[in-house]
């Protein structure tokens, strides 16, 4: 490592949020800039671990020490080829995941973590800026036709890697957009959609072809979609919702979650007007049911639309600040945690049994 006193020297730094006040009336990306010279102190604080378990920790097995140090030597060029080696899309790992790198992190089982997430997302947007993220086209072609049925992340990644293995790949998504659960049900002020748009730039310049409005099974017919084509890879979410067989589910002004936030998306993709959503929370008094990151989700976009009040509902009792000795590194933290959406405002109620 470039500075193996690193983590003794400096503490842990993020970037600030936007004030509240600002960030409510947009719908941008809620942090401000951090200096790259800052970051790359952060990334000093990676040590020369013998067995770095944020490796283990990350599901796509990012090698994290590697371009930490890249970081820190000012080499980003490298850091961006490093990173892209195990991650095809860094823009939205780093910008949606909820990093167990840093939960697993070495350093965290006394110190606050590295800043994984942080250099993870800043090597790719630096790299953007720099024009280091390129079409990557196939050295030859097998002659052989793919189709990958969904656009969300899954299927995006399994369509670039075919394409760039010399397979036709087409990809196939029934909504009227590219991006899944990337275009129309992330919340803009978690990820702008112009980072998803400059990748599907990329794919398409790669020689991966996107056909929309197309329901396979309906519009496309199975026997037919395996006959045009020599492999199927079937990377499908799942848009039947988790219901709550409860007295009142029926009536009026009760919502799904993917009922309620695409409406947003599609507004801020210039589909209609803000105000003009069929399901909007102005001036009314909201209860979200479920305190994971969609909940979260639907909290900020209440916040944006001007709800009068919000009170969001979570089944489990409020967790610690800290990690219980039942919850010892590195496994996952179930600590209590403050999403941007809940910095924004609204009550959260715990151990409430719906």
């Amino acid at each position: 490592m470039g500075d193996i006193k690193g983590f003794l020297k400096h503490g842990r730094e993020l970037p600030r949020r936007r004030p509240v006040p600002v960030r409510l009336r947009d719908w941008n990306e809620v942090y401000e800039e951090f200096p790259d010279h800052d970051l790359q102190i952060q990334a000093s604080r990676c040590m020369d671990c013998g067995i770095p378990f944020c490796n283990h920790g990350c599901p796509l097995g990012n090698i994290i020490p590697d371009w930490n140090d890249l970081v820190y030597r000012d080499r980003w060029e490298e850091a961006i080829e490093r990173l892209h080696a195990t991650n095809n899309f860094p823009d939205f790992t780093g910008r949606l995941c909820p990093a167990p790198c840093e939960a697993a992190c070495v350093l965290g089982i006394n110190q606050d973590p590295v800043t994984i997430k942080q250099v993870e997302y800043t090597i790719i947007d630096n790299a953007w800026k720099n024009g280091w993220v390129r079409p990557v086209r196939p050295s030859r072609f097998t002659g052989k036709k793919v189709a990958v049925i969904g656009s969300g992340p899954a299927g995006l990644a399994a369509a670039q890697q075919l394409t760039r293995a010399g397979h036709q790949v087409i990809v196939y998504e029934r909504a009227d957009r590219i991006g899944g659960l990337l275009r129309y049900g992330i919340p803009e002020f978690k990820l702008e959609k112009r980072h998803l748009d400059q990748r599907l730039a990329q794919m398409r310049a790669e020689g991966t072809e996107f056909r929309t409005r197309v329901d396979v099974g309906r519009d496309l017919p199975v026997d037919k979609l395996r006959s045009d084509h020599d492999a199927v890879v079937i990377a499908t979410g799942s848009t039947v919702a988790r219901d709550l067989p409860i007295p009142g589910r029926e009536l009026s002004g009760i919502h799904q979650a993917m009922e309620y936030l695409p409406w947003s998306n599609r507004a801020q993709e210039g589909d209609l007007a803000p105000e003009d959503v069929p399901i909007h929370a102005g001036g009314r008094k909201v209860v979200i049911i479920g305190g994971g990151d969609t909940g979260a989700d639907c909290l900020g976009t209440a916040h944006r639309q001007g709800a009068a009040c919000i009170h969001q509902f979570e089944i489990m009792a409020r967790p610690p600040e800290s990690r219980p000795a039942a919850n010892p590194w590195p496994t996952w933290p179930f600590i209590y945690r403050t999403s941007s959406a809940h910095e924004e405002g609204g009550e959260r109620v715990f151990a409430i049994n719906t």
